[in-house]
């Protein structure tokens, strides 16, 4: 499954999503400007390096870095090719605004970063050794889909479903869509050996957690978890005429 889009309606204007959006994509460009091998090292010196932050391994001195703890924050905005740019920035627009909507602009970016920090800190307790650099926002967006499925359970999903060999798209509640993901990451993620590069799945399932526990000291006051859809349902029932 892959969503495209929400019906969940936004309330106000997502400043803070919309910049971190077009952030990620200003340093993307940043990075493919560096060329082939100046991009490599661009990853490895403000990617997140497990070895680094955790037993302080040291990168070459001609790699240019910040301090390894810097790294945590500077990995977010990377990314390592444009389908993992695209589709974390897909995620992030569709779900972030509601998110936004229900923090305030400033708790929305605390709470983005801290859900950011908790994924790559998980990732890094789990192979403290590694020395694969990390980078990309799905750490943090998973903190953003923590959050929503516990906001916004019943909000419906247009969703691009592939059965079989058929391709089709299907509305279907945020509970189903996002409560599938975390369980497709975590399986991944205990599948997934430590020692292997690829995907980050272990980032995913911190993040998805942490969003879920931070939701509740970083949302409005006045805001319910577990809202009903505000819009059109999931299922409508079809129109009977006088003939049934």
């Amino acid at each position: 499954m892959f969503p495209l889009s929400d019906d969940n309606p936004r309330l106000g204007t997502p400043y803070v999503n919309w910049s971190l959006i077009g952030l990620c994509v200003l340093v993307y460009l940043w990075q493919v400007s560096l060329g082939p091998q100046g991009g490599e090292a661009a990853l490895f010196g403000y990617g997140m390096i497990p070895a680094r932050v955790f037993v302080g391994a040291e990168l070459p001195a001609n790699i240019p870095t910040v301090a390894p703890w810097l790294t945590v924050f500077t990995s977010m905005f990377m990314h390592g090719g444009l389908l993992h740019l695209g589709g974390n920035m897909l995620f992030l627009w569709i779900f972030g605004d509601n998110i936004e909507d229900s923090m305030g602009h400033a708790r929305y970016l605390a709470f983005y970063l801290l859900s950011g920090i908790a994924a790559a800190l998980t990732q890094g307790f789990i192979d403290p050794s590694s020395e694969i650099p990390m980078v990309g926002a799905s750490g943090a967006i998973s903190g953003v889909l923590g959050a929503y499925l516990l906001l916004h359970p019943r909000a419906t999903v247009r969703t691009l479903v592939f059965i079989a060999f058929f391709v089709t798209i299907l509305h279907i509640p945020a509970m189903y869509v996002l409560g599938l993901w975390f369980v497709m990451q975590f399986i991944s993620a205990a599948a997934t050996p430590t020692d292997g590069g690829g995907v980050a799945f272990w980032a995913h399932v911190g993040g998805f957690i942490a969003g879920m526990i931070l939701v509740f000291p970083f949302k409005k006051s006045g805001v319910p978890v577990l809202q009903p859809p505000r819009s059109r349902p999931f299922l409508r029932e079809r129109p009977r005429g006088p003939w049934g």
